[in-house]
């Protein structure tokens, strides 16, 4: 091949390049305004912001400053400040200790449980966190005769576990489990269900800790999946179901949201200690005199692993809180959302453009916009824990990115090859799974 061939290779190479990269953007207009045109959009808002990863220059950009409800989405907001304002090696503490005096294995004094929002504590995703790990660490702590009371001490967190404009319908349930400074078993548990033999049958609840009082779940169709809900608030004792588990199988699990962590923590203690005082939990700081061992968690990077991939509402709620401890001397929701707002705005995000009330993106009341998405992604490139930010990331149709789903309202945001984009669609019509597939229709023109 001679150099003039050569170079009329590249000269074309370059040539399709570059025009392929300059129909981005109107392939992008078209592919948004065929979705816009659908039915199941006639009332929806999208909004699409797209740009350079290296750059950070606008490629296409729709609606980019509306403010619209995220759902997870948002927890890139969460994470990224988390790796900044904590560190990617942040380990929580939880310190086993006493008050009073030992002598010979008797403690004259009082057991101390101390957290700090170790929202992985009795996790079964580490081996390390697992239940009886931990149990057998506090037990291999304490002395054999107690003298006294054990005080669970929650007072590094609000007494509030729950965001404001969290629903009525997810509070129950595993994935709206409130937050304290003692978490336990990630603040869920499992309610086993036997269904009937036919469609409107009750059913019947085999096990659960702890279990509402009044069942109204019944027998849906089979193969229904799960469409049980588990009303049973913070600090309640009371609860019901309502909803349906699917009829052909012997026995259905839905999973529920503990009301109380810190209570769970203290009665599966009290099964294996023997105490002559009481088992107390405590929201005043204060008692703790001696330490005699901490339980740590694994390190944030690795927390933020499971946030992102299985987008665990806890985890962002307990590093909202984090944030605020570390900085304040006392962990809020209010005081979180305050201060992540602020370390945005400090990085170029308007403060109008991240109306959020949580950690998680579970409130329908919070509202972001796609270009203040893409700015989050922008930063976190330049940061020296990108990777393993980027790593957290789910992968879907062939692209790293968060997904988001409440009623109503889906999103997507992360990177692909050279772009970095953020999509949401609020007040669609019909099914979630055929606004996926339009929404995937538009990233496609990324590929």
């Amino acid at each position: 091949m001679t150099t003039k061939m050569i170079l009329l290779g590249c000269c074309a190479f370059m040539n399709t390049f570059i025009v392929t990269a300059q129909t981005i953007p109107a392939r992008l207009s078209k592919a948004i305004h065929e979705m816009e045109a659908d039915g199941q959009m006639k009332h929806a808002i999208v909004s699409l912001m797209v740009a350079d990863v290296q750059t950070g220059k606008t490629v296409y950009a729709h609606n980019e400053q509306v403010g619209l409800a995220p759902a997870s989405s948002q927890k890139l907001f969460t994470s990224a400040a988390a790796f900044e304002l904590l560190g990617k090696d942040y380990r929580y503490q939880t310190i086993i200790g006493y008050d009073g005096v030992i002598n010979n294995g008797v403690l004259n004094g009082n057991v101390h449980i101390k957290g700090y929002g170790d929202p992985t504590l009795g996790s079964w995703r580490w081996k390390e966190t697992k239940p009886e790990v931990v149990l057998g660490k506090i037990m291999a702590a304490l002395p054999k005769t107690i003298h006294g009371h054990v005080l669970i001490d929650d007072s590094a967190f609000s007494i509030q576990p729950l965001p404001g404009g969290w629903i009525w319908d997810d509070i129950g349930n595993y994935y709206g489990a409130g937050s304290w400074a003692i978490n336990w078993r990630e603040n869920q548990y499992d309610m086993e269900l036997v269904p009937g033999k036919k469609e409107g049958d009750a059913t019947v609840i085999r096990s659960a800790t702890p279990a509402p009082v009044q069942n109204q779940i019944t027998t849906g169709k089979k193969g229904s999946g799960d469409n049980g809900y588990i009303y049973l608030p913070p600090y309640s004792s009371s609860g019901f179901t309502q909803g349906t588990i699917p009829m052909g199988v012997n026995s259905f699990t839905i999973s529920g949201a503990l009301p109380d962590g810190p209570a769970q923590l203290a009665q599966e203690l009290k099964q294996q200690l023997t105490v002559n005082g009481e088992y107390k939990i405590h929201h005043h700081k204060g008692g703790l005199q001696h330490t005699l061992t901490t339980i740590y968690s694994p390190t944030l990077d690795s927390i933020n692993y499971w946030f992102m991939r299985k987008s665990i509402n806890l985890y962002g709620e307990a590093l909202l809180k984090t944030i605020a401890f570390e900085k304040t001397g006392f962990g809020s929701t209010e005081k979180g959302v305050e201060l992540l707002r602020r370390f945005w705005t400090e990085r170029g995000i308007d403060k109008g453009a991240i109306k959020i009330i949580d950690g998680s993106g579970l409130s329908p009341q919070n509202r972001v916009t796609t270009d203040a998405e893409v700015k989050v992604l922008l930063y976190a490139k330049t940061r020296p824990w990108y990777n393993a930010f980027y790593q957290a990331l789910p992968e879907y149709n062939g692209m790293k990115m968060k997904s988001g789903t409440i009623g109503g309202a889906k999103a997507f945001a992360g990177y692909h090859k050279q772009y970095v984009f953020s999509i949401i669609v609020n007040n669609f019509d019909g099914s979630a799974g055929e606004v996926v597939k339009k929404m995937y229709k538009v990233l496609d023109v990324l590929k």
